[in-house]
């Protein structure tokens, strides 16, 4: 009897646990002050009047991945988002105001295209600052393990790899590609753009980053989707994971567990 095809998961690194995405539930776990392990589901939001329009579709998913965040807050009031810590806040403000500084100053001294590259490169500070930390780059590779053990049958996720070819991280560099390019585009469309346009530019290169995601997916052993990952699995490899331990390994394992069973499949 053929193995029946497992589910596709994704999921995200929270500060003291995991939260897992399912085709129509998601499930979180996380270790609690006292020790324990807690856990809890609930459906997702689903958006799916984009799911046939290229682009669309790419941001309408990131959007129900974030709305799945003050769900698992409601459920769960342990659990800590990966930007919930007062440093990474104040660095994502200081980055910002840093962005439009670098902006202002490369328009003045004719060379607005640095300042676009300044600011692309300044976004990442919030990200790289919320990993710096190690809880969250540990549990962002629990996420991984966890996740790559169930989808290749291994016996348990302490034997699989920290870095997975589905990971988030791989659209660091598209996206930072597509925005420069469309800031570039739209400077020669519009002398002064707007916020509103700074906004368009935005999305497009997020809708941009997914597809060409998506693409190489379904083309994985291509030359083109291989450097394609290679930016992120360095990221992965680098900075944005490192081994969990096994009370770590843990919650992972709960995590799994329990979107499994919202999903109504069998371990």
């Amino acid at each position: 009897m053929a193995e029946p095809e497992r589910l596709r998961l994704g999921g995200m690194a929270l500060r003291n646990g995991l939260l897992v995405h399912g085709p129509t539930h998601w499930a979180a776990a996380v270790r609690c002050a006292d020790g324990g392990v807690r856990v809890a589901s609930g459906p997702k939001p689903r958006v799916r009047a984009f799911d046939a329009v290229p682009g669309a579709r790419g941001v309408a998913r990131l959007y129900e991945a974030m709305a799945v965040l003050p769900l698992v807050k409601r459920a769960l009031p342990e659990a800590r988002l990966p930007f919930q810590d007062k440093r990474v806040l104040a660095g994502a403000l200081a980055a910002g105001l840093a962005g439009v500084g670098a902006r202002a100053a490369a328009r003045r001294a004719g060379r607005a295209s640095l300042g676009e590259a300044a600011a692309a490169g300044l976004s990442l500070a919030p990200s790289l600052l919320a990993l710096s930390g190690g809880e969250l780059a540990a549990y962002h590779g629990v996420e991984h393990k966890a996740i790559a053990a169930y989808e290749h049958g291994a016996a348990d996720a302490a034997d699989a790899s920290k870095e997975h070819e589905r990971c988030g991280s791989h659209l660091v560099a598209p996206m930072l590609a597509a925005n420069l390019a469309g800031a570039a585009l739209l400077r020669r469309l519009m002398e002064r753009p707007g916020p509103m346009a700074a906004g368009a530019v935005g999305l497009v290169s997020i809708a941009a980053a997914v597809e060409a995601f998506a693409w190489s997916e379904r083309h994985p052993s291509t030359r083109a989707a291989r450097a394609f990952r290679r930016p992120g699995f360095e990221l992965q490899r680098a900075i944005g994971t490192r081994e969990p331990d096994e009370r770590q390994l843990d919650v992972g394992r709960a995590a799994l567990a329990e979107i499994l069973r919202a999903e109504g499949v069998a371990a």
